[in-house]
């Protein structure tokens, strides 16, 4: 079978499309823009990438090898729901569908269970978490990742395993297609106001996710904030865990919880275990010493970023900020103050644009600068020079870097890679 996946270089399609090679299927695709996301699955075997989604360009790739099965990220419908690619397939009669039907199609036929770890925040590290126990005890893993590890691709499939990991988004009510064997929850707060108009909307579709879960994992105030009893055994367990962060110290106990209903290794060796994650990219990644890049966006995760920052370098801190989409920077602008405060020095760079309301004011950093207004020095700024020698000189004084961005194509955190590493 040929499948051809339209938004490749993205974090929820770029793994599956690595998944469904492994699982021996014909993979090719297609992405708006290039990106270091595109190198990497090249580099892993997928060559047939094109940059552009025009008709003429699938018009060739089905007349060298008849396409199958289209899959598409939720993005590639609802930017245009006429896109070129889209009418090509529907007048050639090709099956369209997003990827979660590709992904329960390959839980049936291949007999796995699933575990999901959904959650509007700590996502990608609790299911690298989870990845990081499986290999370490030796047990065969198929899965999917938002995100490259250092100890394995961003999806894998083992011919021999029993589960399958998926990082289970919200966004397009994606997790609602699923029935997971178990479902890990790290953290709840209300996201996605294009989706979800309101929060109650937000918390019935986790509600909705949990009941057709045979099992969950999650925090208690989580479970609380949505109106459903504490069902999880893991209170405490982060006091014996030393992981940097305490929403990582958390989230970990969420994950040895997880293993003990899954394997017979005891408490403290799986502890043992999770105190040597090595990490994940771009969650307090180290680009050099001292420059780290964080995909934090909303402000729950913001705040964790910064609280694990603050752990490893107190008081001497600078954050550059690039906000993830300019209509969720409507949607927290007022939460923007409080959550800088007491930060001596902010560089605020233009928020990565994608999915946007095209009515709302584009809040440049200017603007944003007199958001945020109550550090010592918030500096508006551009992915140029002079950001550039700003925070060499920073580092020169000694200071850590947080740098908040959305990543992808054309981000702060491609031009860090670019300039620094």
């Amino acid at each position: 079978m040929h499948i051809y996946f339209s938004g490749i270089g993205g974090t929820g399609i770029g793994p599956l499309a690595l998944i469904a090679k492994k699982a021996g299927y014909s993979v090719s695709g297609s992405d708006k823009q290039d990106s270091d996301y595109i190198s990497y699955l090249k580099q892993h075997g997928i060559a047939d990438i094109h940059i552009g989604q025009s008709a003429d360009q699938i018009a060739s790739v089905h007349n060298k090898n008849p396409i199958d099965w289209f899959v598409h990220s939720s993005a590639v419908s609802i930017e245009n729901p006429n896109a070129p690619e889209l009418l090509f397939c529907r007048e050639n009669n090709i099956k369209l569908s997003k990827r979660d039907e590709l992904i329960n199609k390959i839980l049936s036929d291949k007999n796995l269970k699933l575990i999901a770890v959904a959650g509007t925040h700590g996502k990608t590290t609790t299911t690298a978490m989870l990845i990081w126990m499986f290999k370490q005890l030796s047990i065969p893993i198929s899965y999917s990742l938002g995100a490259k590890i250092s100890y394995g691709d961003m999806g894998e499939y083992a011919e021999t395993s029993e589960f399958f990991i998926y990082e289970a988004d919200e966004f397009d009510r994606n997790f609602l297609q699923f029935k997971p064997f178990l479902s890990v929850i790290p953290g709840l707060a209300y996201d996605h106001p294009d989706i979800f108009p309101t929060v109650d909307d937000y918390n019935q579709a986790f509600v909705d996710f949990i009941n057709q879960s045979e099992n969950v994992l999650a925090h208690p105030e989580d479970l609380s904030r949505i109106g459903l009893e504490s069902i999880s055994a893991a209170d405490g367990l982060e006091n014996k865990i030393s992981l940097p962060g305490l929403v990582n110290r958390k989230n970990a106990s969420l994950v040895i919880c997880a293993m003990q209903s899954i394997c017979d290794e005891t408490e403290n060796e799986l502890i043992y275990i999770i105190n040597q994650f090595p990490g994940v990219s771009r969650r307090f990644e180290r680009i050099i010493d001292n420059l780290y890049s964080d995909y934090a966006h909303t402000p729950e995760k913001i705040s964790g970023a910064l609280q694990l920052a603050k752990e490893v370098a107190g008081d001497n801190l600078v954050v550059v900020y690039e906000g993830l989409h300019n209509t969720r920077q409507h949607f927290i602008k007022d939460k923007l103050n409080p959550l800088f405060s007491g930060i001596d020095k902010i560089y605020v760079v233009p928020s990565y644009l994608a999915r946007e309301d095209e009515n709302l004011e584009l809040l440049t950093p200017e603007k944003l600068s007199v958001i945020i207004k109550s550090s010592n020095q918030v500096i508006s700024s551009q992915l140029d020079n002079n950001l550039k020698n700003s925070l060499q000189q920073d580092l020169k004084g000694g200071k850590l870097i947080l740098c908040l961005t959305a990543g992808g194509g054309n981000s702060l955190d491609e031009w860090l890679r670019k300039e620094f590493k």
